[in-house]
């Protein structure tokens, strides 16, 4: 083709989109004038942020705190307060902050208290080392894009630690905002930057709500599959293969999530599973994603964390090129520490090029709050014995963890005990997701008022009871089946109240529907 010719095509495309951008612009200014000359209104958002949904901060928790507030006026309600189980956030449900990780946290915030007797020396020599690493010694500075390296080396350490000796290069982690955060710049990369075709993402259904918004966000195609409730939430090979196959025509399956110990499920994946869900990513030519942010809450008698790293490397050199990363958070397990949004990813087998591409990535959000950062680095370094405050922090710890495995089986327990309500064994995390059975006229009912039958259920129970909870339908569930997920935060006593409530409410929803 000549060069002339190239030019004439070139013009015309020009011409093409010029016309095109006139037109999109006569039509965004006629909706602008209906809407008096705003920018941004419903028909010219992002059609993305649109479809964006978050079901654990969704409509009826936006109806539990006018609720409060309702109550607080002195409005006049069947109870006296509204109770949270709708949202993993453990310190507002009561639960105490870890003392050692308050102290190095607050002394890197104002490194004077260095110079005060009422901070045991274990706790400064960590803040010296974080500050250390900071620049200006001070954790009002921007750190790498990466993160401070100092903590980046000491989760290197942890990670090895907990796999039980296998290597961990700090030049495959990355600090971040929480591990939400890490989550979306994992996935980012793994877009097509086309309409079509996407790039398809294989979640677990049910799925916790930040999967199918950052899907929505950037366009990809949501691969979902089941997970087996008849098998204590178990994943299943034959159903992951069945939901990749139907979604190839659709997309282009680039990712799997896999969240163990599971969240809403509560479910926690055996070793056996975890090698049989490897060879399935390695044959369908996966990325993995592993959100492991509830590593240290496991509960049921016999399950054991296993990390998919440690797992896939055990496996031997067929697995051992098999790119994947993983996540970790300050805000679950013991700490709790949901408002520092400290958390972490691991890289493994990343292309060197594509990480270079990662990296350039990070960097244009600066960096993740270094105070998160810090809280991180108490995490993955915590008192080692004999040290000062190796035995509060041990005490401190066992108590929290050793409530929450209270709270699993008083859970489970309580809930197995109501009429027409299943529930799995919470056998780790911070949730339950019972199966509710939900009469035909209450089904009727939903329908009528344009609403998802657990929704309506949902709804009924906040309004009646105070009791704060999310409809499975917001995570994802088997048609004809109906969820809600809770919490098991509250202090047991609370708990108590709050399970004691939902049985006397559906056993009156039964009545009312029958």
């Amino acid at each position: 083709m000549s060069f002339a010719l190239n030019n004439r095509c070139l013009l015309q495309i020009i011409l093409r989109q010029t016309r095109l951008a006139k037109t999109m612009a006569n039509v965004e200014n006629n909706v602008a004038a209906k809407n008096g000359n705003k920018i941004l209104t419903m028909e010219s958002l992002n059609p993305n942020i649109r479809v964006m949904e978050y079901a654990v901060r969704g409509p009826i928790v936006t109806r539990a705190a006018e609720i409060g507030k309702e109550l607080q006026q002195g409005v006049t309600k069947p109870f006296s307060q509204v109770i949270r189980a709708n949202i993993g956030d453990c310190h507002a449900c009561g639960q105490e902050p870890i003392t050692f990780l308050r102290q190095v946290v607050a002394l890197c915030t104002y490194p004077k208290l260095l110079e005060s007797p009422d901070f045991p020396d274990d706790a400064k020599n960590r803040a010296r080392r974080i500050l250390g690493g900071c620049g200006g010694n001070s954790i009002g500075s921007y750190s790498e894009s990466v993160g401070v390296e100092v903590i980046r080396n000491d989760i290197a350490k942890y990670i090895s630690k907990r796999d039980g000796g296998i290597p961990c290069d700090p030049g495959n982690i990355f600090l971040s905002t929480g591990a939400s955060d890490g989550i979306k710049s994992i996935i980012k990369l793994l877009m097509t930057g086309r309409e079509k075709p996407q790039a398809g993402i294989m979640i677990p259904i049910p799925q916790y709500p930040l999967y199918t918004a950052i899907i929505a966000e950037f366009n990809a195609y949501a691969i979902p599959y089941y997970l087996d409730e008849d098998r204590l939430w178990a994943m299943d090979t034959e159903e992951l293969q069945r939901a990749i196959d139907e979604a190839k025509p659709d997309c282009i399956p680039r990712g799997l999530v896999v969240i163990n110990p599971g969240n809403p499920t509560g479910q926690v994946l055996s070793r056996k599973n975890i090698e049989d869900v490897i060879r399935f990513a390695k044959r369908n030519n996966l990325f993995l994603l592993a959100d492991e942010v509830y590593q240290h809450n496991v509960y049921a008698k016999g399950a054991m964390f296993h990390s998919f790293k440690k797992v896939l490397t055990e496996m031997g050199r067929d697995f051992a090129d098999m790119e994947m990363a993983s996540f970790m958070s300050t805000s679950k397990g013991y700490m709790g520490e949901c408002g520092f949004r400290g958390g972490y990813c691991e890289v493994i087998n990343m292309d060197p090029e594509v990480k270079v591409q990662l990296i350039k990535s990070l960097s244009a959000k600066l960096c993740p709050t270094v105070s998160g950062q810090a809280a991180m680095g108490v995490v993955v370094n915590p008192p080692n014995p004999g040290e000062p405050s190796y035995e509060i922090f041990e005490k401190e710890k066992n108590e929290v963890l050793g409530d929450l495995h209270t709270k699993a089986r008083l859970t489970t327990e309580i809930l197995n005990s109501i009429d027409g309500i299943k529930c799995n064994e919470v056998m780790g995390a911070m949730y339950a997701f019972p199966k509710i059975s939900l009469p035909e006229k209450a089904i009727k009912e939903a329908g009528k008022r344009h609403m998802q039958p657990d929704v309506m259920y949902c709804f009924e129970l906040l309004e009646e009871t105070g009791i704060c909870v999310v409809p499975g339908s917001g995570f994802g569930q088997k048609d004809g089946t109906y969820h809600f997920r809770m919490t098991i935060l509250p202090p047991v006593e609370e708990l108590k109240q709050l399970l004691d409530g939902v049985k006397k409410f559906h056993v009156k929803f039964l009545a009312k529907y029958k």
